[in-house]
């Protein structure tokens, strides 16, 4: 049965490729800042690498807000993967290591600014296929766009285009600090990651017709910090009009595990952490060198005598987020947009995370709007799991903090662990309730379980596991 499975799905790969190769090989496209070439991958697909869609946030533009993409000339080859940006990266033989960086740490830059592609329809502008934007996780410290479980083929083969992305990070992305607020004209510091983020979804809108995309229906989907960040977004007022759907994986909801600090905690950190470089101007602070980055925000957690919590992350900056993500549910200020929301059953404080999800879903229902879809990822993932890390992340083990990653991208064949013909079923159905949620704002379909809102008469959560 799995052999006659993994033949028909060479074959299916096979002809999709050839009928891409014939139709879109070499497809150069015009976006902001010039003319770019796309590349037909492994799967058959067309996908453009490492577009960037604002200007480097170097030198004089480092703690700025994203600022325009700088034109080229002729024709970019978009056929790698842009820079990730700066972070300490996974250890050799850590879980997450030997999870997901089967290829090493990536390359990394302060110039980061890059996202990625994946389209069945460039060049169609008619075609006006939805769109996905993944936001990914880490700890607002850590991650890629490019991860090896990211990839949009799965998506492409369902008519969705599929965009991941690059945003600062740790102390490039999120250092708040008096000196920056007040160059900032009393405005608020911070948030630089969560600038780019909005800047890649402006880009989205701007561009993504020429991938065959509507620019008018976009999900913006994440997990973890990514998840935090979707939460952040629809939270602001400055968001409007570039998401028409949310999904928030392991990480939000109503008092979930990722929060919003306040400004003058943020700065305080930050003050924190500069006191202990001898920099004490910000000229002295864009001059440090960034590669001594991860060194400072060490030191500051040495001070603290904690590794656990998050150093980075949203705060209320008075500008992109005028209140906490909590304040924002409350007061019915959110998108009023259709969202889906989930947690796995070993993830970090899942009793927490189900809480979250049930009362954000319950409160859009009392606030006279659609409830969410909530669901549990709780297939035991096969193959050896680890010991308990330092840190707070959680059992290494059944499906753990981002396992169900490999499944709603479809990205199974190339995971490490022994997958059974059951996980390939549940991976097929779980990129179908992801896919139809982007096209309708639904994740049900033809052939697939009834997944029902979660509501006061029927607090539902869809529980994905193998059958």
């Amino acid at each position: 049965m799995m052999k006659k499975r993994l033949f028909h799905t060479a074959i299916c790969a096979f002809l999709w490729g050839a009928l891409m190769a014939s139709c879109t090989r070499n497809l150069v496209l015009e976006v902001d800042g010039g003319q770019i070439e796309g590349v037909i991958d492994e799967g058959g697909v067309m996908v453009y690498k490492g577009i960037p869609y604002a200007a480097p946030p170097v030198g004089d533009l480092r703690w700025k807000q994203p600022q325009p993409v700088q034109p080229w000339e002729g024709v970019k080859k978009c056929d790698r993967f842009g820079a990730a940006s700066l972070q300490g990266g996974q250890t050799e033989g850590s879980f997450y290591w030997k999870e997901f960086y089967q290829d090493g740490n990536p390359e990394m830059s302060e110039d980061c600014l890059y996202l990625n592609v994946w389209t069945p329809a460039a060049g169609k502008k008619d075609s006006r296929l939805p769109v996905m934007v993944w936001i990914h996780g880490g700890a607002f410290q850590n991650g890629f766009g490019h991860e090896i479980e990211f990839d949009g083929d799965a998506y492409a083969k369902k008519g969705v285009i599929l965009v991941t992305l690059n945003y600062r990070l740790g102390m490039c992305g999120f250092l708040a600090h008096p000196l920056l607020t007040t160059e900032n004209a009393g405005k608020g510091s911070g948030n630089y990651g969560l600038f780019d983020q909005l800047a890649a979804l402006k880009w989205v809108k701007r561009n993504i017709a020429a991938f065959g995309g509507d620019p008018d229906n976009v999900t913006l989907f994440g997990q973890s910090a990514g998840a935090g960040s979707v939460q952040a977004l629809i939270s602001s007022p400055m968001a409007k009009g570039y998401i028409q759907r949310a999904i928030i994986q392991s990480g939000g909801g109503l008092g979930g595990i990722i929060s919003t600090d306040s400004l003058q905690n943020a700065e305080e950190k930050g003050k924190a952490m500069w006191s202990m470089s001898g920099c004490t101007t910000l000229e002295q602070m864009r001059n440090c060198p960034a590669d001594r980055f991860q060194e400072i925000m060490m030191n500051y957690m040495k001070q603290q005598k904690t590794f656990s919590g998050l150093p980075y992350g949203p705060c209320v900056d008075g500008q992109l987020l005028e209140q906490s993500v909590y304040e924002v549910a409350q007061q019915n200020k959110e998108l009023d947009i259709p969202y889906m929301i989930g947690y796995t059953s070993e993830d970090i404080a899942p009793d927490r995370m189900k809480q979250a999800a049930v009362d954000w879903s319950l409160l859009l229902e009392r606030q006279g709007r659609m409830p969410a879809y909530v669901y549990c990822f709780s297939r035991d993932l096969p193959g050896e799991d680890m010991p308990d890390p330092k840190g707070g992340f959680g059992a290494m083990k059944g499906a753990f903090h981002s396992s169900e990653l490999w499944y709603m991208f479809g990205t199974l064949d190339k995971c490490w662990r022994p997958m059974e013909a059951a996980d390939y079923e549940l991976s097929d159905r779980m990129v179908s309730y992801w896919t139809n949620f982007a096209k309708t704002g639904n994740p049900n379909g033809d052939d697939l379980p009834e997944w029902k809102p979660c509501t006061q008469a029927n607090t539902y959560i869809q529980d994905l596991n193998v059958k």
